[in-house]
């Protein structure tokens, strides 16, 4: 297999900051070709990056973008995108869905549109990405599909407190566990990837926990150098895997965490979904 993601092409959704732009500034570095697609045109108060910045930063750090306009809940712009994409690029190699909205509300509190959001952008949106996709995946030599989504941990405490959400969240992992087994034959690979910790994004200053739990976080990068090994992989051999990020990559050799840390010596907070049976590396959470 490759040493690196040069010449390949990425297509990431919601690209355009935190841990979409992560994973492609990663494999920017390696000289690859990175659709942003993402929804963000214009610059918004609490929320950094467009897809055009996003662009800029990816071909600053060494790879070729291209910056593409696209709601996940609209069937003709996910397939104008990856035809886009291929176009530009002669291909699509690898896949992030990575989009995703979250609502941490019990059911009562929980409005139908704000339910009916969280379904076509987390599970119908992976879905219809996936499903596009695998035309031009079939004609790679390496392809992978990666979700951004958790264990299928069935376990009554991850769905009681926030259903809505946990429905849509697990909806992008059983389109992990339904695809790996779907298109193993082709060749094409298709995992999930999950953080331990929480990550510093926009969604957890913003919803789950302001700077106090940014502090508390890990960085995307993480996630973005646990993908990047996950690419790696020969797609006829890794597939159908619900990967923990600090446990894969110490896997991969990896033994210093603490440059992930957001504020080294604050002790980390633990994300959604991990399973109690997942252990973390020795020293990682330390």
């Amino acid at each position: 297999m490759a040493a690196n993601l040069s010449g390949k092409t990425l297509f990431i959704t919601g690209a355009s900051r935190g841990i979409g732009l992560a994973i492609g500034l990663r494999a920017a570095r390696d000289g690859a070709n990175v659709a942003v697609a993402a929804k963000t045109a214009e610059p918004h108060p609490k929320l950094e990056g467009t897809v055009y910045t996003a662009a800029e930063a990816i071909e600053a750090a060494g790879g070729r973008a291209l910056p593409l306009l696209v709601d996940v809940r609209d069937e003709e712009a996910v397939k104008s995108a990856l035809d886009r994409t291929a176009q530009t690029f002669g291909g699509v190699d690898i896949v992030v869905n990575n989009a995703s909205a979250i609502s941490l509300t019990r059911t009562p509190q929980t409005e139908m549109k704000r339910f009916d959001l969280m379904h076509q952008i987390n599970a119908r949106g992976t879905y219809m990405v996936s499903k596009y996709a695998i035309p031009y995946l079939q004609k790679s030599e390496n392809p992978h599909i990666l979700m951004l989504s958790p264990p299928l941990d069935m376990a009554e405490k991850w769905f009681a407190p926030h259903l809505a959400y946990s429905m849509a969240k697990f909806g992008m992992s059983l389109c992990v566990l339904g695809l790996a087994g779907e298109l193993r034959k082709s060749g094409i690979a298709v995992n999930a990837l999950w953080p331990r910790t929480t990550i510093a994004t926009a969604a957890v200053r913003n919803i789950l926990g302001g700077e106090a739990l940014i502090e508390a976080s890990r960085t995307p990068e993480i996630l973005a150098d646990a993908a990047h090994a996950v690419f790696l992989k020969p797609s006829r051999e890794f597939t159908g895997q619900f990967l923990i990020d600090d446990t894969f990559l110490a896997g991969e050799g990896v033994t210093e965490f603490t440059k992930y840390r957001v504020t080294p010596g604050v002790p980390l907070a633990p994300d959604f979904f991990v399973p109690d049976a997942s252990v973390a590396p020795p020293d990682a959470l330390a």
